[in-house]
Formats: structure tokens, C-alpha cells, sequence
């Protein structure tokens, strides 16, 4: 089972899941907006579920797909589109920023319901 970028991570976008992969298999829309957020999405076609990536991400919003919270369902069909759609992507680059305190990462999972 692929892993899955979740809502978690929409305007919140950190790399370090990126710098982690070792196969490349993230993407980020080559523009947000309307039916396609601002965040991050992996490849299902290209993840090789080797599990570097949960533990990487500081927002905590990547999960292997069979354990995707059920109010983030709906993110599954959204990373497969980076791989149906490729056209409106590009390849994430790492881009090293600061990380979210523990308080930010709770009211972002409030937010969205998790």
C-alpha cells in the first residue's frame, strides 16, 4: 500500500518527507487552487512504501493508505491524481524551513477534523 499525503499538509507544505524519499515520488500542483490545494502528494504509482516519509513529516499528515484516517479519505484519489494528471505537476524539491511547534500541529488536526 502506497503512503498518502493528507489535508493535513494544505498551505502547510514542510519537505522534509522530500529530502527523506529516495525515490522522488512526491509532487506539488503547478498551481493550487480550485480542485487542487496546496500541498503535497505522492505517487502511488511510484511510492515504494518504504515508510521514510511518515516519520519525516513535522504536520504528521502522510499515512499508509489502508490507515488514512476516515475524515481524509477522500486525499487518496487526490495524491492518485498527481500520477492521472501529471501534467499539472512538478516534482518537489526540498525546501528547508522551520519546523510547526506541537501546538500548531494540534490546531491544524483540529481543523481538519483529526
Amino acid at each position: 500500500m502506497a503512503y498518502v499525503v493528507t489535508r493535513l499538509c494544505v498551505d502547510c507544505i514542510s519537505t522534509e518527507c522530500v529530502d527523506v524519499c529516495p525515490v522522488d515520488c512526491f509532487y506539488k500542483p503547478l498551481s493550487s487552487g480550485g480542485d487542487l490545494p496546496n500541498m503535497l502528494y505522492i505517487s502511488p504509482n511510484e511510492c515504494i512504501e518504504c515508510a521514510a516519509c511518515e516519520p519525516a513529516c513535522p504536520w504528521e499528515a502522510i499515512f499508509q493508505e489502508g490507515n488514512t484516517p476516515a475524515a481524509a479519505a477522500a486525499d487518496i484519489a487526490l495524491n492518485k491524481r498527481c500520477d492521472d494528471e501529471r501534467d499539472q505537476f512538478e516534482t518537489a524539491a526540498y525546501d528547508q524551513k522551520a519546523n510547526p511547534d506541537p501546538d500548531q500541529v494540534a490546531a491544524n488536526k483540529a481543523k481538519h477534523g483529526m
